[in-house]
């Protein structure tokens, strides 16, 4: 048996008394088991939290961190980053930051949110006063999660548009092309009609187009551009609501809605597959990316190593940018996802695992697109440079006509956009059940754990709403201006004080007894050495570097307005701003005749600080563990046996009146016994007896 089963119950109806409810009958506890579907003689498994609810088994943990860790920058930003930063030479810094700074805080943050079972609110008990770290937490997945929808939504748009016969990307004749377009594979709509010789004739002819020409416009950049987006050219003018995405939002906010319908429960069985299925697709793709003809120079471009920019500091700050943010942290999600662990899960080996699958995912991705990018390169005649391209330019531009030289085209383009959706619904799983997770452990009342469901469906109709904006002719602009400022150093800043605080505030050595305590051995000494100092370091450098190579955002020729870039930057101070506020909030609520006892005080362990179960209050947290601690019971179960403990209640003053009133009847019967060696009796005289005597 693991760690993940440890504090497992297995109850039997035909057991003659309950261990967990010492005051309820079996006859009861055998009637309820029946009303809750058990069958007699069976055992009954139920959550090790049932208040707030267990993940199925540790698989479906594993799955969904790795969903979660593993999106759609692993596809579109790591391939662009390694070729840009020196090819094989980039893995160095890559694996060096993965080991001193992405694991240890990946575990970090695992460890924290198992050890309390609450979300990115609750578990900052650990010290009130950066409480305000949470709420950041929060407004940056609120801003990850409108955006990052928008753009599962476009993948979703191309996936419906790829079920036809040729891609409508294809050639350049359509309504919205511009006599600038060249396409590959020449004009005629006729693809599937022509022979060899004149799809030969049709490449060449298409290739000397390009050469001769300055500036190329392939037709699936004037699809994307002029078509699907139907782009403004401001990011201030707005224009009409494009309804085709906006459609196609509406039912992405509405299938990561049914898949959470029942939290964790629902989610941890739907990853089995949008975890699984991407590595099949990515395999069908590699497998037929490196048949192509030309897929060897992509690869080689890829992957060839150029040592000297290895003592370049900008490939290192790429380097530890890329872990950083690829892994999730300082998002709350790990924290929310771990919160719903068993207490003795073995987080320290999941942590391992889903980091190194994660970057392990993005190395594999790389083939996958720079094989296809390369057989591009080589129809077309150019450099590799030329041709490859990230983020939006590269899922929605450069890979899909790439993808329009293959025999059964649409086929392939079907499976890459149902890639990318599975890899966005697995992050975008995550950033919801993060924000509904805080919102319900928050308020904690019966009534909204019973209504989660409510919960999920207010914030994902928020969200929808507000990602409305970003379906307008000028949205790609906002979304990538939320996507520069929103989610980048401010995540920077939240993940350095939330180490800093579990470190030095509340106390390494305390932390390291904690995690011992749930894990059943320390952590290991590489892990304190980096907790302590080298992450801390390593996240410095990465805000240190963020802030000198900032430059404002471009997107192709466009250049962003100065009052766009002011809302960029109060979007990220937005999340950052939470954490002095809260602070100095909390400091002026707490007890104390100086400023310094306020301080000392609000930076102290709330006394519900701890393991969320009564049975794992163990140590130091025995004294602090009270009845109001945690609540292992079921709803339904606890209400029942208080309704049950009511009537006791009311029933003990009847038998209580009844006691009293047959002692005065014994009492008024008995008589003064003499000496006959009886025992004589006192009793309170009644009215007449001592006229009797």
């Amino acid at each position: 048996m693991g760690h993940g089963e440890a504090g497992t119950r297995t109850t039997y109806l035909a057991a003659p008394a309950h261990p967990l409810y010492p005051g309820a009958t079996t006859t009861k506890m055998f009637l309820y088991k029946l009303k809750n579907g058990a069958v007699p003689g069976e055992p009954v498994k139920k959550d090790e939290n049932s208040r707030r609810g267990n993940w199925g088994n540790q698989i479906e943990f594993v799955l969904t961190s790795v969903g979660y860790a593993v999106g759609l920058g692993n596809v579109w930003r790591f391939p662009y980053l390694c070729y840009r930063n020196g090819g094989g030479a980039f893995m160095l810094p890559y694996f060096i930051m993965l080991v001193f700074c992405g694991i240890p805080l990946f575990f970090l943050e695992l460890s924290f949110g198992q050890f309390a079972s609450l979300g990115c609110l609750g578990v900052w008990k650990i010290s009130p006063m950066f409480k305000g770290v949470g709420y950041g937490m929060m407004v940056v997945s609120t801003y990850i999660g409108i955006y990052y929808n928008v753009v599962i939504c476009i993948a979703f748009y191309y996936f419906f548009m790829s079920m036809t016969n040729v891609l409508p990307w294809t050639y350049c004749n359509n309504p919205w092309n511009t006599p600038d377009c060249s396409g590959v594979l020449g004009g005629g709509s006729n693809r599937f009609n022509v022979s060899l010789a004149n799809t030969t004739t049709s490449l060449v002819a298409g290739v000397s187009e390009v050469v001769n020409r300055t500036k190329r416009t392939s037709p699936s950049e004037e699809y994307w551009k002029h078509y699907v987006l139907n782009i403004s050219d401001d990011i201030g003018n707005f224009g009409e609501v494009r309804l085709p995405i906006l459609g196609c939002l509406a039912v992405s906010w509405f299938v990561v809605f049914l898949c959470l319908i029942r939290g964790v429960k629902s989610s941890g069985k739907v990853v089995y597959f949008t975890a699984t299925f991407p590595y099949v697709v990515l395999t069908i793709l590699f497998i037929r990316g490196i048949t192509l003809e030309g897929a060897v120079n992509g690869i080689k471009y890829y992957l060839t190593p150029q040592w000297h920019k290895v003592l370049d500091a900008k490939v290192w700050g790429d380097a530890a940018s890329q872990i950083f943010y690829s892994l999730g942290c300082a998002w709350g999600g790990l924290i929310t996802m771990a919160s719903y662990n068993k207490f003795h899960n073995n987080c320290f080996r999941d942590s391992i695992i889903i980091s190194i699958t994660n970057c392990a995912t993005s190395v594999y991705a790389g083939f996958v697109i720079f094989s296809i990018l390369g057989f591009m390169a080589h129809n077309l005649n150019v450099p590799v440079s030329e041709v490859a391209d990230h983020g939006p330019g590269l899922a929605f531009v450069a890979y899909p006509e790439a993808l329009t030289l293959l025999p059964i085209s649409p086929l392939w383009s079907l499976l890459f956009f149902f890639m990318l959706i599975l890899l966005g619904l697995g992050t975008q799983f995550c950033l919801l059940e993060t924000l509904v997770t805080a919102v319900v452990d928050e308020i904690g009342t019966d009534w909204i754990i019973r209504n989660k469901t409510v919960v999920t469906l207010s914030v994902a109709i928020i969200g929808f709403l507000l990602g409305v904006p970003l379906t307008t002719r000028a949205g790609i602009y906002w979304l990538l201006l939320m996507d520069n400022y929103a989610a980048s150093f401010s995540l920077v800043v939240i993940s350095c004080i939330m180490c800093i605080c579990v470190m030095y505030v509340y106390g390494h050595k305390k932390y390291f007894k904690d995690v011992e305590m749930m894990l059943g051995f320390p952590p290991p000494l590489f892990f304190k050495v980096c907790w302590r100092f080298i992450s801390p370091v390593i996240i410095s450098f990465i805000l240190i570097f963020t802030v000198i190579q900032y430059k404002p955002i471009t997107y192709n020729n466009y250049v962003y307005p100065g009052w766009s870039l002011a809302i960029g930057f109060c979007m990220a101070m937005s999340s950052v701003i939470c954490i002095p506020v809260y602070a100095l909030y909390k400091i002026s609520r707490s007890p104390g005749a100086t400023f310094r006892e306020r301080l000392k005080f609000a930076c102290q362990p709330h006394p519900s600080w701890g393991p969320a179960l009564q049975e794992h209050r163990i140590g130091r947290y025995a004294s602090l563990a009270s009845e109001d601690t945690v609540e292992s019971r079921p709803l339904r179960e606890k209400q029942e046996l208080k309704e049950e403990q009511k009537g006791e209640l009311k029933e003990e003053p009847k038998e209580e009146e009844e006691e009293e009133d047959k002692e005065r009847r014994d009492e008024i019967s008995l008589t003064i016994q003499g000496s006959n060696g009886s025992t004589n009796t006192k009793k309170t005289p009644i009215p007449g007896e001592w006229g009797a005597k």
